[in-house]
């Protein structure tokens, strides 16, 4: 098995890829809560954790990818009555959406795709264990708090230490608790769904839905998983409080391997709804198309901030332009010859693997993704054809073109394709312009040319 090092947030290093069990990998990915259409920024990690999961695949991992649809929250319930439809409807409305995008921008859908409502038995019985573990306790409101004071390394993942959020200003003080640090595990609410449970009739924490999934899902691994994955954003207090209820209540800190994309940013300045700039998913790839997009992500390392431009997506745009009429004239060249483009592989992309496998390098391995696009050019352009040349570089670009997640349309050739094809070729041979331009014509009509 080829050697995967990535930068593990948590301990801040680059670590060399060890899986649980040998051959595996363990994948989940906090999905969005869905009480609104996606925006670019959501996309960002549905891309980065994609190639990840194709990464892993190409090199002989077998893949196990989670990521959650959140179906119950303040904001679901919120917008839910606004538009005066009931929170299935929205959430249902928004998860189709969703999985429309992650197609557009070439991504995978999950091995499983888990909502909190659908586990809320295991999450009542995980909020009543760690009651009576004493890592939890109920207010006298119904509410059900964490105690952070109950693991001792909390802040490991952020730094955000309990000394160092003591010793700032921004705590948020509520009398229910016993410590401005705890969290909710469990809320009493009136409003909205909700369910009966010992302490109140409510609906779970926001913090405590992805651990007890993960837990259910992955039980024969003791609830713990190889890699956790999420935006950035997500660091604290979500994935930091999701590693404290672990600890509490399985005694590790739920992933061996925590990775953070960067944030998507607008003419370089911060995505958010204040500043009036937020660009939802749906609109952009509209306009760009979700492989132009794809490719804008692909560019910058995930771990770094990406400004969506006119100049980023206009590169993007030009890029993917290249590479589509390079694969495309290939495509053709060799179904002339009786051969299907896509059944070729490739052999000698170590440059590009060994890119790909240093925590993720997208632009260095598409560095050699443009380096084989100008070889198959010159290839192209070589009279006679030089049919393995052609060969060659469309099976090494397969393999790079499959775990970037870059799809690239070809038409598929009739036997009258062909035919026209060859009678395009003799009518340029023979000189026979008014012939071969009407011909041309028809070719690219149907796309060919």
């Amino acid at each position: 098995m080829r050697k995967v090092v990535l930068f593990n947030s948590l301990g801040k290093k680059m670590e060399e890829f060890v899986p649980i069990e040998q051959g595996k990998v363990s994948f989940y990915v906090c999905g969005p809560t869905v009480y609104n259409s996606p925006h670019i920024g959501n996309m960002r990690p549905v891309i980065v954790f994609d190639v990840w999961r194709r990464l892993f695949k190409a090199i002989g991992y077998e893949v196990t990818y989670v990521s959650n649809y959140t179906d119950v929250d303040d904001k679901i319930i919120n917008r839910a009555k606004e538009l005066g439809i009931s929170e299935k409807e929205l959430t249902e409305e928004v998860i189709a959406e969703f999985r429309d995008m992650v197609e557009k921008v070439g991504s995978l859908q999950p091995d499983i795709t888990p909502k909190p409502t659908v586990y809320m038995d295991e999450m009542i019985s995980y909020i009543g264990d760690m009651v009576k573990s004493g890592a939890a306790y109920e207010a006298d409101n119904g509410d059900v708090y964490f105690s952070v004071e109950s693991v001792g390394d909390y802040g490991s993942l952020s730094g955000n230490t309990p000394e160092a959020l003591n010793a700032g200003a921004r705590i948020e003080v509520r009398g229910a608790k016993r410590s401005p640090l705890d969290f909710a595990l469990w809320k009493k609410t009136e409003e909205g769904i909700r369910w009966d449970t010992p302490w109140s009739q409510g609906r779970p924490g926001w913090h405590t839905e992805c651990c007890v999934m993960i837990n259910s899902i992955f039980k024969e691994q003791g609830g713990l998983i190889d890699i956790h994955g999420g935006g950035f954003d997500l660091k604290f207090p979500h994935h930091e409080n999701e590693i404290a209820q672990a600890e509490a209540h399985n005694h590790h800190k739920l992933a061996h391997y925590w990775i953070h994309n960067g944030f998507i940013n607008i003419d370089n300045e911060k995505m958010s709804k204040s500043l009036g700039n937020v660009l939802l998913a749906k609109d952009i790839i509209a306009k760009f198309g979700g492989m132009p997009f794809r490719l804008m992500v692909l560019n910058a390392h995930y771990r770094a901030p990406l400004s969506f431009t006119e100049e980023t997506i206009g590169e993007a745009e030009k890029s993917y332009q290249k590479i589509l009429l390079a694969y495309k004239q290939a495509a053709v060249a060799l179904q002339l010859e009786g051969i299907d483009p896509s059944s070729l592989k490739g052999e000698g992309e170590d440059k590009f693997l060994d890119a790909m496998c240093d925590d993720l390098n997208t632009p260095n391995a598409l560095s050699e993704l443009y380096a084989e696009i100008k070889v198959l050019n010159q290839s192209l352009r070589m009279r006679p054809l030089n049919l393995d040349s052609v060969k060659g570089s469309l099976g090494k670009l397969n393999d790079y073109l499959n775990i970037l997640g870059i799809q690239v349309p070809y038409p598929v050739l009739s036997d009258e394709d062909k035919a026209l094809y060859k009678a395009y070729i003799d009518a340029k041979a023979a000189k026979d312009f008014a012939k071969s331009d009407e011909l041309r014509a028809l070719l690219s009509a149907k796309g060919i040319l």
